[in-house]
Parts: C-alpha cells; structure tokens; sequence
C-alpha cells in the first residue's frame, strides 16, 4: 500500500471514532447528597411507622411527598445536568419533607396497638 492510502485509512478510522464518542450518552448527572438524604428520610418514615409514631395515613402522606421528590430529581437529571437552581430546588423540597416527617412523627397521634402509644 501506498503512503497516500495508508494516510486516507487512518483518517476514516479516526474520523469513526470521533463520530462514535460523540453517539455515546451524555454521563448520567450524579447527585449523591440527594440521594443520601432521600435514603434517611425514607428509613426515617419507615422507623416512624414501625415504631407507631406514624398512622398509616401520615405515612402514606409522607411516602407520597418523597416520591414527588424522586420524580424532580428525575426530571433534573434528564437532560445529564442538575443546574445549581435545579438542586435548590430539590433542597427546599427536602427540608420542607424533613420538617413534615419531624412534625409527623412528634404529634399526639400514633398507630392504634402501637407499642409507644400505650405509653402514658
């Protein structure tokens, strides 16, 4: 082969790969404080519920405010990139769950049969 074909070949092979790192995906945005506190809240209602400080109304009240939470930290992520604003937002949502799980969890209410709420 001649130094001309050999030049042409490898143009076409880097030209291949250039176009093929371009196809990949962008990188999934990562977002492990979110998802740390998402994980403690969860066990924070979960041990609220085990422990009677949370009805199965409160709880399900609870459960449905973190899935609204996971369904904004989807949509931030989806385009590869939570913005600063993005994760203010998911923040104030988390504080605000974290204030209502708190106040849940210390009321007069308890599960019915509960251990705690046998308590005088």
């Amino acid at each position: 082969m001649n130094s001309n074909v050999k030049t042409l070949i490898a143009s076409i092979a880097l030209a291949l790969a250039g176009t093929a790192a371009m196809a990949q995906p962008a990188p999934a945005a990562s977002t492990p404080r979110i998802d740390q506190r998402q994980a403690n809240q969860e066990k924070r209602i979960d041990q609220g519920v085990a422990s009677g400080q949370l009805n199965r109304r409160e709880a399900h009240r609870l459960e449905r405010e973190q899935r609204a939470i996971n369904r904004a930290e989807n949509r931030a992520k989806a385009d590869g990139v939570v913005t600063a604003g993005e994760r203010r937002h998911l923040t104030k949502m988390q504080n605000r769950s974290s204030r209502d799980i708190h106040r849940q969890k210390h009321d007069a209410q308890h599960r019915p049969g509960a251990a705690s709420a046998a308590k005088p």
